[in-house]
């Protein structure tokens, strides 16, 4: 249950900010930062800042900018350009470090263009305490603000403050970006970012007739491995049409494993760096 004030919380704490540019990837956390914003500081004292990359699938930067769109605020969709950082291409355990400092360095560049004040990101308590996050890092070096961190605000806060305000985000499942999908020590590329994308968008569509809410392919090199809701592992390990079209997508040959979805799952490797480097 959301107390009554924290949405005048969060209002009052942006209000604080000056023009505020947020960095909003179209999920519940930093549309919640973008609609508390506009209350805060009206239309004209808030935008937002989009990645586009071939690690954030097309549909997703469409999604934000209609959303920007019905909220009345200004929404820049800007390249970030991670895949020249060799950081980030080596795909190390501190990939989302550089990740987010492309990300971060552009949204400076765009708030220094149009003349914000501040960068606000989407961070919330759930993420602040979910222990190995090296993004949250570069984004604090880089001054970002975190408005439901620092309010306290957890994943579930910010989804019913999301129901509160009937935004169409509220129930939309995580999103994390598609690099996030390719296990560390695998290089990379936007071929294979690519073949995830398509893979995932084709599991989806085949197992829609069964309400799937989480779909994640996960690209471990050679195999692949399709992560969906429990209740619908033992339907996609039986459903050769599905893994025929994962396969097609650009897992040729590959063998893929179904189980069920977790978040974060690849951060597992991380406490065997001799597994996540020979993944």
């Amino acid at each position: 249950m959301l107390p009554p004030y924290t949405a005048d919380r969060l209002v009052t704490e942006i209000a604080g900010y000056g023009r505020t540019l947020v960095a909003f990837s179209g999920g519940v956390d930093s549309s919640v930062v973008l609609a508390a914003a506009a209350r805060a500081l009206g239309p004209g004292g808030v935008a937002a800042v989009t990645a586009v990359s071939p690690a954030v699938p097309g549909a997703e930067v469409a999604e934000a900018a209609e959303f920007c769109a019905r909220l009345g605020v200004p929404h820049h969709a800007v390249e970030t350009r991670e895949m020249e950082v060799a950081g980030y291409r080596e795909n190390g355990p501190r990939r989302c470090y550089f990740c987010k400092s492309t990300l971060l360095d552009t949204a400076r560049q765009v708030a220094a263009e149009h003349g914000f004040d501040a960068v606000a990101t989407g961070t919330n308590a759930s993420d602040v305490a979910a222990g190995f996050r090296p993004g949250i890092r570069a984004a604090a070096e880089r001054g970002a603000r975190t408005p439901l961190a620092d309010l306290g605000l957890d994943k579930a806060a910010v989804r019913a403050l999301a129901r509160a305000w009937d935004l169409r985000t509220a129930d939309k499942p995580a999103a994390a970006c598609l690099s996030s999908r390719v296990a560390y020590g695998v290089a990379i590329t936007p071929a294979r970012l690519a073949r995830v994308e398509r893979a995932e968008a084709a599991a989806r569509r085949l197992l829609a007739a069964h309400h799937v809410h989480n779909v994640r392919v996960r690209d471990l090199g050679a195999t692949a491995r399709l992560e969906v809701d429990p209740h619908l592992v033992d339907t996609a390990r039986g459903d050769a049409a599905l893994h025929a079209a994962i396969r097609a997508a650009g897992f040729d040959g590959a063998e893929v494993a179904v189980e069920p979805f977790r978040s974060g799952s690849m951060n597992e490797l991380l406490a065997d760096p001799e597994r996540w480097r020979g993944a």
